[in-house]
């Protein structure tokens, strides 16, 4: 049925019928076929009387050939009213033979007419479908002895609890207890009651089914019964809320009687029609339960405080805020794997480990729908695409993003916002980036956690701790709104370039994912697949017009960058870019020529190489050996030289030095004097002699035990003669006994020494294990050796392995040293040594 039909029926079952005689069809003019009318929201029972208004092309049909042919229908009631083109399934078995009674045209295939129940009968199978229903039926008639004691019993207290329901019903026209009291015939009373009692349709359509009357009789006294206790309860609750309702009232009324006035008057403020329309807004931004009823509290004083107060403008931003935050707006997970997968791989070339991660976060979230949001933490070398991997995770999820940075904040109000009661009080960056996401489930980057600060302000990264455990952040509390907000739905994102500033309960709550520097290999294939083409896009410049060859890209990347990222190599792809879109605007390049650019072109545009192989230069003598370093950038080779001169035993240092670099050189001499016999190295080569071991870019802090290999190779290549091969770097704590210990960011200083073109690098042993993480295209070029003690270490390192030479003769007395022969002094205590 149509929407007016649905109307029509809804309002004939509350209007009291007129009931009819008791017999009003014989079974025999019953037809054995009759066209079906469905009817949903309402059940017809036969001696009703029911209006209805239908608009359907098969309705129509249907009541046009009834009318011709004066013949009766059958109005059976829908299971399911939503149903549009219900069949046999979705009707129920038993309806009521009914006639037109009266038929309206009110418009163009819009008809009006009102119909009346004859009979009961019982529907046996669908026989017509098209254009209107037609059904195979057989009549149903009351099975009970009518003048039954019982069912006169029955009916008396049918009436009786009528009479009561009437008049808890104070909404009922006062004829309808004269209605109940003229009937006599015991099923049509039971129909009645049954037709105009307020009951599901399934309990109406049971009564319909059941023929036995004294049953049906019973179950309508149940309907009645329930529906008088629920009448009374109802009456008695509106009785104790009267008070209160009323005062309510009163003030809504004279509320909008004082707004009317003022309309008349032409007096109705913009504050009026602001706070309207305010009310409008937290009504519809979803606010859970408690947020509601503070809102709707600060909204009422808002409305008593004159708008030319301070206190009037702080409660309006505040609900501005409530009102503009997202409370239930999110947008749906894209949990496509491979879709996720591809984008992913387009925007991003290697960082296999993220991509593994954010996979399997999909493929939970896709078999479990109410997961939280995981708490990630990029840490690595600047450039190497931390930040823009957080918009690929947005994108491939299908979620909002927003970019949060923490860099130098150092108060505590950042996070959590400011009182209410200072003035200029705002929220804090947290609950400002959900309002700028506009959803409960954005992909949130916390970017450069590891730069927060601490002052007399607070710590920031304290109030991290509530935002990122994922324990509590479902009732995040920020001092401005005072509420517990969610933040669980939220995919938050860190990004650090340091590991050990960001403080250990913080760390503790994140997952570390550590990113590497890239390879040569992968620099080349990143900028041939992403930086070349968004530069030539920025600068206005098509791929048809220019090409960088491979040689000249090799020759950027060797001569002109050295990092671990490519942020330097997309500038310098840049430079060139901009060089060509000279030549492209003065005219020297035409629109059809193609401009290759080659390595000589290189030089020309970047000038001077600024990077080149530096390790065969620095080892050509003895005395210099190259470590590896780490660095927030990444990793970077370093030089150690040694030399020696005429003097009284001292040892210095130079380089900016911090304390445990200058122990572990300390350490390393100890243990070269106490074998300096296996090594063959006189034992008393510190009498006439001073050390001094530098360490070149002295403008830089060093710090660390790792160089304590390289230190003690630097000093057995000096005194022994040998020369350090150029293709070794190496890194690894020393002891006093020449055991090698393992030491930290193996990664990177592989990836280091790696760009520099090292072929072999000595690594402690037991840092073995450390080479998973090293990308597979280094470890297949650079030749591994591990060492557990120095011995291991100087095979591998020198050019000749010093182990267990025999020491030269001991130096002649004083009067007949040959030239160059210097002896030495005995060495000085440590506490002597000149740093």
């Amino acid at each position: 049925m149509s929407d007016k039909e649905k109307k029509g029926a809804g309002a004939g079952a509350q209007v009291a019928p007129a009931m009819g005689p008791p017999v009003l069809i014989n079974k025999e003019d019953i037809p054995a076929v009759l066209p079906i009318l469905p009817l949903r929201n309402s059940v017809f029972f036969p001696g009703g009387v029911l209006p209805l208004a239908v608009g359907r092309q098969k309705t129509i049909a249907l009541i046009k050939d009834a009318v011709r042919d004066e013949q009766v229908i059958g109005v059976v009631t829908q299971r399911r009213a939503e149903e549009e083109d219900p069949g046999a399934a979705d009707l129920y078995t038993v309806g009521t033979v009914a006639r037109v009674v009266k038929l309206l045209k009110m418009g163009e295939d819009n008809y009006s007419l009102v119909v009346q129940g004859l009979a009961r009968f019982k529907v046996l199978e669908l026989v017509q479908e098209s254009p209107y229903l037609k059904a195979r039926i057989e009549p149903v008639e009351d099975r009970s002895v009518v003048d039954d004691v019982e069912v006169e019993a029955l009916a008396i207290n049918l009436k009786k609890l009528a009479r009561e329901v009437i008049e808890l019903m104070p909404e009922l026209p006062a004829a309808a207890t004269e209605l109940v009291e003229s009937i006599t015939h015991p099923g049509h009373l039971a129909d009645l009651i049954a037709a105009n009692v307020d009951v599901p349709i399934e309990e109406k359509q049971q009564v319909l089914e059941t023929v036995e009357l004294k049953a049906r009789m019973k179950l309508v006294l149940e309907l009645l019964n329930r529906k008088r206790e629920i009448l009374k309860l109802s009456n008695k609750i509106d009785s104790a809320v009267k008070g209160e309702m009323s005062k309510t009232q009163r003030e809504y009324y004279l509320r909008q009687q004082l707004k009317a006035i003022k309309e008349e008057l032409g007096e109705l403020g913009e504050e009026e029609e602001e706070l309207d329309e305010l009310q409008e807004r937290l009504k519809k931004a979803g606010l859970p339960p408690e947020v509601e009823k503070v809102a709707q509290k600060e909204l009422n004083r808002l409305k008593s405080i004159p708008t030319a107060s301070s206190e009037y403008t702080v409660a309006r931003t505040y609900l501005d805020w409530i009102a503009d935050l997202p409370w239930a707006k999110r947008t749906d997970d894209n949990l496509d794997i491979e879709n996720a997968r591809q984008i992913l791989d387009s925007d991003h070339y290697a960082l296999e480990k993220i991509k593994k991660r954010i996979l399997e976060y999909l493929a939970v979230r896709k078999l479990k729908n109410d997961m939280r949001g995981p708490i990630l933490c990029f840490v690595g070398p600047p450039g190497v695409g931390k930040t823009s991997l957080g918009q690929s995770i947005a994108r491939a999820t299908g979620r909002k993003f927003v970019r949060l940075s923490l860099g130098g904040v150092r108060d505590e109000a950042e996070i959590r916002g400011h009182r209410r009661t200072y003035v200029g009080a705002l929220p804090g960056r947290i609950i400002q980036s959900m309002k700028k996401a506009g959803t409960v489930n954005p992909v949130m980057m916390l970017d450069e956690i590891d730069k927060l600060g601490a002052d007399f302000r607070g710590d920031p990264s304290a109030a991290l701790l509530e935002v990122l455990d994922p324990e509590q952040n479902h009732a995040f509390s920020d001092h401005y709104l005072d509420l517990s907000y969610d933040l669980s739905k939220v995919m938050f994102i860190g990004t650090a370039n340091l590991l050990d500033p960001i403080p250990g309960p913080l760390k503790d709550r994140m997952e570390i994912l550590e990113l590497p520097g890239y390879t040569f290999e992968e620099k080349v294939h990143i900028a041939q697949n992403h930086l070349i083409p968004k530069q030539l896009r920025e600068h206005g410049l098509s791929a048809d017009a220019i090409a960088i060859t491979e040689k000249a890209l090799i020759k950027i990347i060797m001569a002109y960058t050295r990092e671990a990222g490519v942020r330097n190599l997309e500038r310098r792809i840049a430079d060139v870019c901009r060089a060509i879109a000279v030549e492209v605007a003065s005219g020297k390049i035409g629109a059809a020529a193609k401009r290759a650019i080659e390595e000589a072109d290189v030089l020309e545009i970047l000038g001077p190489e600024k990077f080149y192989n530096e390790t065969a230069e620095r080892t050509e003598i003895a005395g210099v050996a190259t470590g590896l370093a780490w660095t927030a950038a990444g990793g970077d080779i370093l030089f150690i030289e040694a030399t020696k001169m005429p003097g009284k035993g001292a040892l210095t240092l130079t380089g900016q030095l911090g304390d445990v670099m200058k122990e572990s050189a300390q350490a390393a001499l100890s243990y070269l004097r106490s074998k300096s016999d296996s090594l063959g190295i006189p034992v008393n080569f510190l009498e006439k002699t001073d050390l001094h071991i530098h360490f070149p870019a002295g403008a830089i802090p060093k710090d660390g035990p790792s160089a304590g290999v390289t230190i003690l190779t630097a000093l057995v290549s000096l005194l022994t003669g040998i020369r350090v091969r150029s293709d070794v770097a190496m890194t690894g704590e020393v002891t006093l006994r020449g055991l090698v210990l393992p030491v930290g960011g193996i990664k990177e200083k592989v990836l280091a020494a790696h760009r520099a073109g090292i072929k072999r690098i000595i690594i402690p042993a037991r840092n073995e294990k450390d080479l998973l993480d090293v990308p597979e295209q280094a470890r297949k070029e650079v030749e591994f050796v591990f060492a557990a003690h120095m011995d291991e270490v100087l095979a591998a390192a020198l050019e000749e392995n010093p182990v267990g030479r025999k020491p030269p003769a001991a130096p002649e007395p004083e009067g007949e040293k040959k030239p160059g022969a210097t002896p030495t002094p005995p060495a000085k205590k440590p506490d002597e040594i000149r740093v």
